[in-house]
């Protein structure tokens, strides 16, 4: 169409990334779309920010004000979208090496006065009520970019070591982890009575699936199944958790990592384990150095250094009682105690990462009472092979076992809770039918972004987050 109103070829679509990478001017037209970050207008001038979102920086829009669409800027806000058709050029002004001048401009969606998100800063808070805004945001968009750079490096990482993604069930009968902190799912009216048996309990039998059913709160059972058949595998998707917290640590639905691999013990795992965080390290910091600076910059000063320490760092690994003994002759005032049977709390495991050891611990064997059902038992009767990864500055960040494999053993151990084993009929089958020894760790995806980027609360890591009282969007 131009060119037969002899106007030359279409313009080229760019997107903001595109535009940075290759760092040059143009010298054809080129066209870009995004939302107004601030405008200033003149009579003879005006000058906007765009933001599309493909790109940690924006794109000063120089419009000269005899421009035939010039008058179209009137419309324009903070907030609205804009279509430019213009070239790319050398930028004199401080702090960017590149603009675009305008040759037309286009207002595709107006945003009128009550738009909330202005040039001004907004706390964290306020953008959580506005979750269907904040991506937006430098911060957020910056967060967010992370997230998927770190999503695609997982699934590169697991690939190149020849596992396999699984697509667990969301939905299932089973408690993974015997917490008891599951959401229940259901079809039935409940406005109406529910069916209940000869004991006056509901019958679940009358229910959609026939049997009690809930949101998983893991997706390891089903990789250890496949495991057994595809020899690795490794799941990523929602997870979901009844617990009645509030703390900036704790979601109702979140994401979990999940590797699981047949023929593998407690230290291939954690060797494996150790190469997948240095390799989410790396490999964040290739691809979104812009957004670890601006991100560790704003939120957590020290966090680049930190975690390029990581990059070199030696893991050390100690078992559960040589923890207890160091945290013991600390001499440290701890809220919680510190005895044999207890679980390591926060305070404890960032002592021993980031005062005794100054470097990550991988922690081993720890009391099986406090550990899940499905752990494997060492010979002392009293530990399992169970493993925390703990990273200064956070704590546990991978949480991960040796899954028992006896299948004897196995069935006492789920006595001694008082499990049901018809329940698990196909997890004990597994057992009999050519087991081996196999193992598999979880890590939260929100718990890793907080780690990576320095973000103080997990509700800013997920897109939208799931509470007590809150589900919202």
């Amino acid at each position: 169409m131009r060119e037969e109103q002899g106007l030359g070829p279409d313009p080229k679509r760019m997107r903001l990334a595109e535009i940075f990478s290759s760092n040059k001017s143009t010298d054809f037209e080129v066209l870009v779309k995004g939302w107004v970050r601030s405008i200033r207008r003149g009579k003879k001038w005006s000058f906007v920010v765009l933001s599309d979102g493909s790109s940690f920086g924006d794109l000063q829009v120089v419009v000269d004000g005899g421009l035939a669409t010039y008058d179209r800027l009137k419309e324009a806000s903070v907030g609205a979208s804009m279509s430019v058709r213009g070239k790319i050029v050398e930028s004199p002004g401080k702090g960017q090496s590149l603009e675009m001048q305008a040759l037309e401009v286009e207002v595709i969606g107006l945003a009128d006065e009550s738009y909330p998100l202005q040039k001004k800063g907004h706390s964290l808070e306020f953008l959580r009520e506005k979750a269907h805004l904040r991506p937006r945001t430098k911060t957020l968009s910056a967060v967010f970019r992370l997230r998927h750079t770190f999503s695609l490096a997982t699934h590169r990482f697991f690939h190149a070591k020849g596992l396999y993604l699984l697509h667990s069930p969301v939905i299932t009968g089973l408690d993974c982890e015997g917490a008891g902190e599951m959401f229940r799912v259901t079809a039935w009216d409940l406005e109406n009575p529910l069916p209940r048996d000869e004991k006056g309990a509901l019958d679940f039998s009358k229910d959609y699936f026939g049997s009690a059913a809930y949101l998983t709160v893991s997706g390891q059972l089903s990789a250890e199944c496949f495991a057994q058949g595809l020899g690795g595998c490794y799941t990523m998707g929602p997870t979901f958790r009844s617990e009645n917290s509030q703390t900036a640590r704790h979601l109702a639905e979140f994401w979990m990592i999940e590797p699981e691999l047949a023929f593998c013990d407690l230290e291939e795992l954690a060797d494996l384990a150790e190469d997948y965080l240095k390799e989410m390290i790396r490999s964040s910091f290739e691809e979104c150095e812009e957004e670890l600076n601006f991100l560790h910059g704003r939120y957590a000063p020290d966090l680049t250094d930190e975690l390029k320490k990581m990059l070199d760092a030696q893991v050390r690994r100690i078992s559960y009682a040589e923890a207890l003994d160091i945290l013991k002759k600390s001499k440290e005032s701890f809220e919680f105690p510190v005895a044999w049977g207890k679980d390591l709390q926060t305070e404890h495991e960032r002592f021993l990462t980031e005062k005794h050891f100054k470097a990550p611990v991988i922690v081993v064997d720890y009391p099986k009472e406090i550990k899940a059902f499905y752990m494997k038992q060492n010979d002392d009767g009293r530990t399992v092979r169970a493993m925390d990864f703990l990273v200064p500055g956070v704590g546990e960040l991978m949480g991960g076992s040796q899954r028992e494999d006896d299948l004897d053993k196995l069935r006492a151990r789920m006595e001694e809770l008082g499990m049901k084993a018809q329940d698990y009929g196909w997890y004990l089958e597994l057992r009999r039918f050519g087991t081996t020894p196999h193992s598999g760790f979880g890590l939260g995806l929100e718990r890793a972004l907080m780690y990576l980027s320095g973000m103080g609360n997990i509700r800013d890591v997920i897109p939208f987050p799931r509470f007590p009282g809150h589900v919202g969007f």
